[in-house]
């Protein structure tokens, strides 16, 4: 059992690798306490390799936030850094066989369970994913979110962080697949454990690294870790430090089947996810592309073995709906 609380997957004697079906009671308990967990192995290094490769060839396509507008920390900080601003390089999922790994995180056998046990059936991609990097001294990221934001002390619904009667839910959800080692006092991810049940905003300076540091933790992982957390949980990032090597995850955002955040998946110049990401992808990838609506009206689930089922309501109220409505859909 890692210290974060997952159990590393074990290969069967086959070489094939097995998962568990359901989110287990380890893992429920540890993202309930925390807000986030740790998923140890996700990728093999050959997908890494694969992953990193396919950034590596798109490197000179990285766009570093070197404006005053675009930082995401204050100078002069404990997150700030010594100067260089973060890199962004999008359209992981649009890049063809490269895109290959990046496209196995939306449906992949060790994350469906942990999908449907924070999000639900019929969880969805919320925002569209991209690949973060920093090099030595780049700034991280000034802390931010909460289910009661941790600047504004307001309620925010559009991230919160729910459990009642057993059943957790997030009402968005990041994961970051981890594509280098994070290793103590390296920088990147970081997180507040348990802000997100937090009631109240965050005392002066803790946003920026500054106050409470003993409180603010950076997440050491390995390359093909994914690291699961609520939006509701007050997370940012750490200047990065090693000058070795530098950073990669890829970041992306998952919510259940009827919240919405981010509006790309209508918005992409006239509707839809860019077509290009449909390219080579299975019926269970397909379906977390779908926008939001609820399971009754025909979505498509994902099962444990990947199959796609739809879910449905009876023809008859379909028929009269049609008759009302002049479509099958209210």
């Amino acid at each position: 059992m890692a210290v974060d609380g997952i159990a590393d997957v074990k290969g069967s004697t086959s070489g094939h690798r097995e998962y568990p079906l359901e989110m287990t009671e380890d893992e429920r308990y540890l993202f309930d306490l925390n807000g986030y967990l740790i998923i140890r192995g996700v990728l093999t290094p050959e997908e890494v390799k694969e992953a990193t490769d396919s950034i590596t060839k798109r490197q000179e396509d990285m766009t570093e936030r070197k404006e005053k507008a675009l930082r995401n920390a204050v100078p002069g900080t404990a997150l700030y850094g010594t100067g260089p601003g973060r890199k962004d390089l999008g359209g992981v999922l649009e890049w063809g066989e490269d895109s290959k790994v990046f496209k196995s995180i939306l449906a992949h056998p060790r994350l469906v369970p942990l999908f449907h046990g924070i999000l639900g059936k019929g969880y969805r991609m919320d925002h569209m994913p991209f690949v973060i990097a920093q090099d030595m001294g780049a700034e991280g990221f000034q802390l931010h979110g909460g289910t009661v934001d941790c600047v504004s002390g307001e309620y925010n619904p559009y991230l919160a962080y729910t459990c009642h009667h057993g059943m957790i839910r997030s009402a968005l959800m990041g994961c970051n697949v981890i594509l280098t080692d994070h290793n103590a006092g390296d920088g990147g991810f970081c997180v507040v454990p348990g802000s997100h049940k937090s009631n109240f905003k965050m005392p002066p300076g803790m946003v920026d690294g500054e106050a409470y540091q003993e409180f603010i933790r950076q997440v050491t992982t390995k390359a093909g870790d994914v690291v699961l957390f609520s939006e509701g949980t007050v997370h940012g990032a750490m200047a990065w430090t090693n000058p070795d090597v530098q950073r990669r995850v890829c970041l992306y955002r998952f919510s259940p089947a009827t919240n919405v955040y981010a509006r790309s998946y209508f918005g992409n110049e006239g509707g839809g996810w860019p077509k290009a990401m449909y390219e080579g992808m299975t019926d269970a990838q397909k379906a977390v592309l779908e926008p939001p609506y609820a399971n009754r009206l025909d979505r498509p689930n994902i099962n444990s073995d990947l199959s796609v089922e739809i879910t449905t309501r009876g023809a008859r109220k379909k028929q009269h709906d049609q008759e009302i409505f002049g479509t099958k859909y209210f």
